[in-house]
């Protein structure tokens, strides 16, 4: 067989693989042609079972400290000395794709990701995480307090492969990358959660509700 055939032979192979999968780049405008799906479409029939998909050759980034947020109600002292109190607080975080949908939402996302990064890294990734606790909080006459949280994130980036039985879109095949950001474990690459107590000066506004009658001269809790 002379080379020049054997080039045929392998130029026909590659347009025959091509034709049977889809790419679609991350960050590429959905595209209006009824076999161009959106990275939307295609996460959908991930997570409803409708697509084989995968998450291959997943990395993960470094842990960092994501930023407060508030997690308790919030205390106001409209008397004239300092008031503390007990407060609880609860914190619920999940984790969103590069495009800012929620991994945490139901489907089997997240389940395929855990399995993928399980398989390279040997340990579990967590989607979610959920921690309650209370704390004691000290806020002075003016002023409003409250509890916040910080969660030690993680990013992971990998590729989606969703295999269709029968061609959807015009291809069994379609891949596209994917960074999803969640919740780390404590202590991951030696970062750790934090939970402070925040205070700042009352408003004008919440200065003035001071006066009513069930405000004045008192602390009270305002319900976040």
């Amino acid at each position: 067989m002379t080379t020049e055939r054997i080039g045929r032979r392998r130029a026909r192979s590659a347009t025959l693989a091509v034709a049977a999968c889809g790419l679609l780049a991350m960050g590429a405008a959905p595209a209006a042609a009824a076999d161009q799906p959106t990275r939307q479409e295609l996460t959908a029939d991930c997570a409803s079972g409708l697509g084989k998909c995968t998450f291959n050759e997943p990395v993960l980034g470094k842990a960092y400290l994501g930023q407060f947020r508030q997690v308790s109600d919030s205390l106001y002292n409209c008397s004239t000395s300092d008031a503390t109190q007990t407060m609880s607080w609860s914190d619920s975080v999940g984790s969103t794709d590069s495009v800012g949908v929620s991994v945490t939402a139901g489907g089997k996302i997240a389940g395929v990701v855990d399995l993928s990064v399980t398989a390279t890294y040997g340990h579990t990734w967590s989607s979610d995480h959920t921690e309650s606790s209370s704390l004691n909080m000290t806020v002075k006459p003016g002023e409003v307090g409250w509890v916040s949280r910080a969660q030690v994130m993680q990013q992971v980036t990998g590729t989606w492969q969703t295999h269709y039985d029968s061609p959807k879109w015009g291809h069994y095949y379609w891949f596209w990358k994917d960074t999803i950001t969640g919740p780390a474990k404590n202590g991951t690459d030696g970062r750790s959660n934090a939970v402070v107590v925040k205070t700042r000066k009352m408003t004008a506004d919440e200065r003035r509700s001071c006066g009513s009658d069930d405000h004045q001269g008192r602390a009270f809790v305002e319900r976040r």
